[in-house]
């Protein structure tokens, strides 16, 4: 299979087009249409209206190839080198927390389930059926309602409310397991914040190890309330904590709805980092992230955008074959 189908179309421009879909949890038909309808759109992406516009087919083919090529990952972390570069570095402390990425509910029956827990699949199953059921997605129940699909588990800087590290699972996976993959050793705080799920003694122990300070929300049990001193010490901390969820929140006003339709945990993972790369709060994005330069020579904060593809992805057709990759870090 090729790794990556572009029918002559510039790589980045095509990405853009990957970030604008995650902004705005479109289709692949959908975002098509909006390139030929929107100005705007068109003037991110650098086309005029004589201008040829992927369609539904070149977009799917593009984004798949990443996805087989797991690099949406290693292209987030480009993204949060260039943030730091442009002066955005992480600062005043972490904000760890979790949020639901449902996808379409599954019709399987008890036997099914019970199978797919013991196999993986269902051997009864046709190829055809096989590729419409997303087998990695997982049910889980909060606050007394079931959701099924993933979760995007997501370390927020206090700062500036960018997302710096980010890990996908399905939505089964307790929050707090992913704690010490989350911690981001380049803020310039240690304090990291975080609802009482990832309060526990063994996580409490790790973060004093590696050097954090814990803001984590104490949480009541079984016969012992919280006293006064802690419900006010929860509070205080909800003050920062609660930042993290202004991010999540822009996620939803600006998609519509979080509801994400792919089958397998790869692509939820390509298409939740996606969306994690178009969040960004009060920043414009283009003007953030230098991916419309294609400058050389440059000795401040990180190489302009297509030099970090064209080292990520050599075996893709670029136009402009003279990029020098030994200079990047």
């Amino acid at each position: 299979m090729p790794i990556a189908r572009t029918f002559g179309f510039d790589e980045v421009m095509m990405f853009k087009i990957l970030v604008l879909q995650g902004m705005y949890n479109l289709s692949d038909e959908a975002m098509e249409t909006q390139i030929i309808d929107r100005f705007s759109f068109r003037r991110y992406l650098g086309l005029s209206l004589s201008s040829r516009v992927p369609d539904a087919t070149t977009i799917w083919l593009f984004r798949d190839s990443l996805v087989q090529l797991r690099l949406v990952k290693r292209l987030f972390d480009m993204f949060d080198l260039q943030l730091a570069g442009k002066g955005f570095e992480a600062r005043r402390g972490s904000i760890i927390d979790a949020t639901m990425v449902e996808v379409p509910r599954q019709k399987i029956n008890r036997d099914e389930k019970q199978e797919i827990e013991e196999k993986g699949k269902v051997e009864d199953w046709s190829e055809e059926k096989s590729r419409q059921k997303d087998t990695d997605a997982k049910w889980t129940k909060k606050n007394s309602e079931s959701f099924f699909g993933y979760k995007n588990h997501v370390n927020v800087d206090v700062e500036h409310k960018f997302i710096r590290k980010y890990a996908v699972t399905d939505a089964s996976v307790h929050d707090s397991r992913l704690l010490d993959e989350l911690l981001d050793y380049s803020n310039t705080n240690s304090e990291v914040y975080a609802d009482s799920a990832y309060r526990s003694r063994k996580n409490l122990d790790m973060l004093e190890m590696l050097g954090f300070r814990e803001r984590i929300h104490r949480k009541a049990h079984r016969n012992r309330p919280l006293s006064e001193r802690e419900k006010q010490g929860n509070a205080t901390k909800s003050r920062t904590r609660a930042r993290v969820e202004h991010v999540f929140g822009v996620q939803f006003k600006l998609a519509g709805s979080l509801l994400m339709r792919c089958i397998g945990i790869l692509r939820a993972e390509a298409q939740i980092g996606l969306r994690n790369i178009a969040t960004a709060p009060a920043t414009p994005l283009a003007d953030t992230w230098d991916i419309n330069q294609a400058t050389s020579g440059s000795t401040k904060g990180s190489e302009p955008f297509t030099k970090c593809l064209a080292l990520l992805m050599p075996s893709l057709p670029f136009a402009d074959s003279t990029f020098d990759c030994v200079t990047l870090p």
